[in-house]
């Protein structure tokens, strides 16, 4: 089992007034790979805030995994890349460059795209986009490899080199 937090960075949907479709598709679809949605909350797009939620799954949750979906953009109000930043202890840049890769073939816009991703403690942290078409896109790029990435920040996979003979 992999235990997961979802941030979604939106104004209007903290204030009930827009509906949030990308955080449950990132529960629905981390089910096949055993993630199991432990927190889930909707924060506007303030730094602090954003903050202050992602070091209350980290060290008090103690989950997994965290994906914040939205706020990565270009916008005066995207902040959670700055957010991330203020929280995570190690980056973890070749999840961020495999998605954006991935993304570009789709579209040039993902090239605007500042996500970031990191380790706090021993959970990552993976900013997503806001859109549920761009969290269903970038997910399907790091789902193969997300269970061993948690299995080896928790211990209990070994690394991901091998002896070749």
């Amino acid at each position: 089992m992999i235990t997961v937090g979802i941030i979604t960075a939106s104004d209007k949907g903290s204030k009930g007034e827009r509906t949030d479709k990308s955080g449950p598709l990132i529960g629905e679809m981390l089910e096949p790979i055993g993630g199991v949605v432990r927190e889930y909350m909707i924060v506007p797009d303030e730094r602090e805030k954003l903050a202050e939620g992602l070091i209350y799954m980290c060290d008090e949750a103690k989950l997994d995994i965290i994906f914040t979906t939205g706020g990565t953009g270009f916008s005066p109000r995207d902040v959670t890349p700055e957010a991330t930043l203020d929280v995570v202890e190690r980056l973890t840049p070749g999840i961020s460059e495999a998605i954006r890769m991935k993304s570009l073939s789709v579209t040039p816009k993902a090239m605007l795209s500042r996500a970031v991703s990191g380790i706090r403690k021993q959970t990552l942290i993976i900013n997503l986009p806001g859109s549920p078409k761009g969290v269903k896109e970038c997910l399907e790029v790091i789902l193969p490899v997300l269970s061993h990435g948690i299995g080896i920040l928790k211990g209990t996979d070994s690394e991901c080199g091998h002896d070749v003979k």
